[in-house]
């Protein structure tokens, strides 16, 4: 199979907007479909990747710079695109993954402030410029959000709660970047409401990449 049948599709979305959740049960259905899907996530998706992330998710006390952080994140996008995404599209799966240049731009952009033509600059220089065929969009406003993703993490005692201890403001402006990405280029974003329940959320995602894949893989 050519790169004609693989597809790169991002799930973004604020902390708690349950990305992880929609994303896994679209795996399931897709592939139910019949379609070849592999699931990935950032920072994370290979074994250098996921060292980068328990250092920048953690808790524990680590204090990047907002350079040294956007700098980390870019270089495990580097490992996980050149090892992981890129083969498997042009195998012909369909890659779903939670996060992607997207969060760059919407927290080390929008919330850290970062100039977003340097993000873009560092992702044309050493990721190939290399853009999702599609994102979702979960859009969920951030003190929900917020209070959604703290009893996760709460309840599963993961030590990644790093940004969920950021201040309210920061969250806002990270809403506000995702959804300017998706108002520049609505081509290429599918915007959800992530409020209501899981199983509503889920069934209007699947519905949506159903239709989107079908009329994606019959034009090319």
């Amino acid at each position: 199979m050519g790169r004609k049948s693989g597809r790169f599709i991002v799930f973004e979305g604020g902390d708690g907007a349950g990305k992880g959740s929609v994303l896994a049960a679209a795996a399931e259905a897709l592939r139910a479909d019949g379609f070849d899907v592999l699931t990935t996530r950032e920072p994370g998706g290979t074994p250098e990747g996921m060292e980068l992330r328990a250092l920048l998710l953690s808790d524990a006390g680590h204090v990047w710079d907002q350079g040294s952080e956007l700098l980390l994140m870019t270089a495990a996008r580097v490992q996980h695109v050149t090892r992981v995404i890129r083969p498997a599209v042009a195998s012909g799966q369909i890659v779903l993954c939670d996060r992607y240049v997207g969060s760059t731009l919407a927290y080390q952009g929008g919330g850290r402030g970062i100039a977003l033509p340097l993000i873009r600059q560092l992702h044309q220089d050493f990721v190939g410029d290399y853009w999702p065929d599609l994102t979702v969009l979960l859009d969920i406003p951030p003190a929900e959000g917020l209070r959604r993703s703290r009893r996760r993490l709460a309840d599963s005692a993961t030590d990644e709660g790093r940004f969920e201890g950021l201040a309210l403001d920061f969250h806002e402006r990270a809403r506000a970047s995702f959804l300017a990405q998706a108002e520049e280029t609505p081509e290429r974003f599918m915007v959800v409401d992530a409020g209501p329940p899981l199983a509503d959320v889920q069934a209007d995602v699947l519905a949506g990449l159903r239709t989107w894949l079908q009329t994606s893989l019959t034009t090319g």
